[in-house]
């Protein structure tokens, strides 16, 4: 890995989502940026009085097929791949008229938001997948040794005072984080796309499940271990939002299932009038109780159904944790 920083002299912005677009766009300009760009972009750009070269400036070829070619030239993608600090790339590029990019600024049009919406068409799924945006992603975050890419408008800002900060450079750390982070929205996006298109095989009986199903999920936490001690373990997804810790060690593989099961078995009880109250120990109710309640006295039947069960539980002395498990109204 190519540890020197790379100085941005040069970047490539196309994006459909346009959230910080301006303001990122304006710090490159004034670190003497050139910015490149086509359609959506470069007119918004444009009306904020951002200087832009066009795409079929650059590459000498128009825009064709509806928009369908734009960047898919190999003056685009042979300034994004060359490597730096290879002459014989160098060289070849010097023969084609090929100039380098350094950064790359893409996200995707909005297949995920199309589909999600009542009655679209599959034609109308199908016009909404992106080719050249994913195409110049996998490029820059292939050669992040020489190019940055970005793909979340979230990191705009940190990447402007890097740049600001470094006289214009990025650092070879943020550029390997930043691809990582590009294959990990590619590959979501391609997931997205596989599956809800799996669904639509037009065989006549065939439900809106696919042949295969792909799953992305973004960590939310690291685990204190996996189900051993000795095992690593992470946690991925969304339960951080149905489920909060309020205090103790961090979380462990085990302590995320054993709070899964008290979720389904609270789902179990919910229209359940009474108090409920569990104990549970590697992902079982080793004990649940229920007590009904005076009105206004929910509290009283926790507190005596609590009691209740540790005395009836074998293994009283090991309920810690997260083993109690209440549902209160």
């Amino acid at each position: 890995m190519n540890s020197e920083k790379v100085i941005v002299r040069r970047a490539l912005l196309g994006v459909s989502d346009k959230t910080g677009l301006v303001d990122f766009a304006r710090a490159l300009e004034r670190r003497g940026v050139e910015i490149i760009s086509t359609g959506g972009t470069k007119a918004a750009l444009e009306k904020s009085g951002v200087r832009v070269r066009a795409v079929e400036d650059f590459t000498g070829s128009p825009e064709m097929l509806d928009g369908r070619v734009k960047t898919l030239h190999p003056k685009i993608h042979g300034g994004i791949l060359a490597r730096r600090s290879e002459a014989a790339h160098q060289a070849q590029m010097r023969q084609h008229g090929i100039e380098p990019i350094d950064l790359v600024v893409v996200n995707f049009y909005p297949f995920e938001e199309t589909v999600a919406k009542s009655g679209v068409s599959i034609d109308e799924a199908i016009e909404n997948i992106d080719i050249g945006g994913p195409t110049m992603v996998r490029a820059a975050a292939k050669n992040h040794d020489d190019v940055a890419v970005v793909v979340d408008p979230a990191d705009y800002a940190e990447i402007a005072q890097e740049i600001e900060a470094n006289g214009g450079a990025i650092t070879a750390a943020t550029r390997w984080s930043l691809a990582r982070k590009a294959f990990a929205r590619v590959t979501a996006y391609d997931c997205a796309i596989s599956n809800y298109l799996g669904g639509h095989t037009g065989a006549p009986g065939e439900g809106p499940l696919g042949e295969t199903f792909s799953l992305t999920m973004e960590r939310e936490q690291p685990l204190r271990y996996g189900e051993n001690p000795h095992q690593v373990g992470a946690l991925y997804g969304n339960f951080l939002k149905i489920a909060e810790q309020l205090h103790g060690k961090e979380l462990s593989f085990n302590n995320v299932v054993d709070i899964s099961s008290a979720i389904n078995l609270i789902i179990e009880f919910q229209n359940e009038p009474s108090a409920v109250v569990a104990i549970l120990k590697h992902k079982h109710a080793v004990r649940c109780r229920r007590r009904r309640y005076a009105q206004g006295r929910m509290g009283q039947g926790f507190r005596h159904g609590s009691r209740f069960s540790l005395r009836r539980n074998n293994h009283r002395q090991s309920a810690v944790g997260p083993r109690f498990r209440g549902r209160r109204e």
